[in-house]
């Protein structure tokens, strides 16, 4: 007689089925994603819906300080945070220097990702726009990077750092088309650089049938930027990250592999309406601690990266002007202090952000940080933003999971980002320890 075993959410489920192991992963991140895309039928995300339904979901996931996009990404696919592994906004500080760059190359890390633990079991990956991939140990990799300054024409960078050689050419051959600069950009309230990652991803998952498959569709970010938490783009963008999910969950039936493959979902941060901007780099400029950076004649800056803002000093072990910058802040009036708190160096530790930071301020809701020199200390913003101190709703991202492996009708109240490498590593069979995240409780009908 089969042996019926009862499971979260009243379903049942044979044993047969609680013994299956995920073949393949999916891991897709929409940026910007929040809870209340699949939560809230009036976003419209039918693909998604089915599959929190039918597979596993969380109410919210918590971001890593900063909550941007870069150090959120290589914690997904880390599990640790960004003190471990070295990619701690989405560009790097360079102190008397300001290039403008990236943190594209996969040499800037600090501890394996899922990558290394897929090629090291003998599997394939492949990869369309996950951010610091240029030179990952991927099989199929099409890395996010562009030229300084022409982020609106990626596609000489793209071609340039894709690997295999000739794969940026394969893909437009047989998945895409001729790929113009508008094509593979986020402009003109167009969604179709996340059509095009969808398509160069799905032809990946047809052809090559990869273990491990990475991509990351950015157009929501980019018009909640724009219009903030909710706007006529950004339901746009989100109606199409759904059907970017449908091309995908397509290729994975033309393959013949959906049913031996978990598919999820996540993303880096929320999302926040901003309506002021706070500019802490002025008042160092304006009490000569920031004169010229070009020549090197500073004493402390602060990077910034949306809702928060990092104090680094030219002398580390300058105690006498941090403690000057914490006068300066603390003579502020009383309205500019509440615009946002000072995290100590304590404090940055136990969350694991950037291990050079002297502080951090993290703006208040509604207040993003500017980098600005000159100028007004405070002015009026609009739009929306991220970054922020993750211990509100709002920043909260989210997470579903789907497929082979997943446990239908679970959820979890709350996990955070670095929880989702020992997921995929579970539900693939991989070997991955030494990780900050933990497999939420109850979804895996694996163990």
């Amino acid at each position: 007689m089969k042996k019926i075993l009862l499971i979260a959410g009243g379903m049942l489920l044979g044993a047969a089925a609680m013994a299956q192991q995920a073949k393949h992963v999916v891991l897709i991140t929409i940026d910007g994603f929040r809870p209340d895309f699949y939560t809230d039928p009036s976003w419209g995300m039918v693909n998604l819906r089915m599959m929190k339904e039918k597979g596993a979901y969380a109410a919210g996931v918590n971001s890593v300080f900063p909550s941007v996009t870069y150090p959120n990404h290589t914690s997904l696919i880390t599990g640790v945070t960004p003190a471990r592994h070295g990619i701690y906004y989405n560009t790097p500080f360079e102190g008397d220097s300001a290039t403008g760059k990236w943190y594209w190359y996969y040499t800037a890390l600090k501890t394996p990702t899922l990558y290394d633990a897929v090629r090291k079991a003998g599997k394939t990956s492949a990869n369309v726009i996950w951010p610091v991939t240029v030179g990952a140990p991927v099989d199929y990799n099409i890395p996010d990077i562009w030229p300084l300054g022409k982020d609106k024409d990626r596609r000489m960078a793209t071609a340039a750092s894709a690997y295999p050689k000739g794969l940026w050419e394969e893909v437009q051959e047989q998945a895409t088309g001729k790929i113009t600069p508008a094509d593979f950009a986020m402009e003109n309230g167009e969604m179709i650089m996340d059509e095009n990652v969808a398509r160069m991803s799905a032809y990946l998952i047809r052809t090559y049938k990869p273990a491990f498959t990475t991509l990351h569709l950015a157009c929501t970010d980019h018009y909640e930027h724009e219009e903030g938490r909710d706007g006529f783009l950004v339901r746009k963008a989100v109606a199409g990250a759904d059907r970017a999910l449908g091309t995908i969950v397509e290729a994975l039936k033309r393959a013949g592999i959906y049913d031996s493959t978990a598919i999820i979902v996540t993303g880096d941060h929320g999302f926040v309406d901003i309506q002021q901007s706070f500019a802490p780099n002025l008042l160092l400029a304006q009490h000569g601690l920031l004169n010229d950076v070009q020549k090197g004649d500073w004493k402390a800056q602060f990077h910034t990266a949306g809702g928060a803002a990092f104090l680094y000093l030219k002398n580390p072990k300058d105690q006498a002007t941090l403690e000057k910058v914490k006068a300066i802040l603390k003579a502020l009036p009383a309205a500019q202090q509440q615009l946002f708190k000072v995290l100590d160096r304590t404090a940055l530790t136990a969350i694991g952000a950037d291990p050079s930071a002297a502080l951090a301020l993290a703006a208040a809701k509604g207040v993003t940080m500017s980098g600005a020199r000159k100028g007004e200390l405070i002015k009026a913003a609009k739009g929306g933003t991220h970054g922020y101190y993750p211990d509100f709703k709002e920043i909260q991202t989210g997470f579903v999971a789907y497929g082979a492996g997943i446990l239908p009708g679970s959820h979890v109240v709350e996990m955070n980002v670095t929880d989702v490498a020992p997921l995929i590593a579970q539900l693939l069979g991989l070997p991955f320890e030494k990780v900050d995240g933990k497999v939420p409780p109850g979804i895996t009908t694996t163990r």
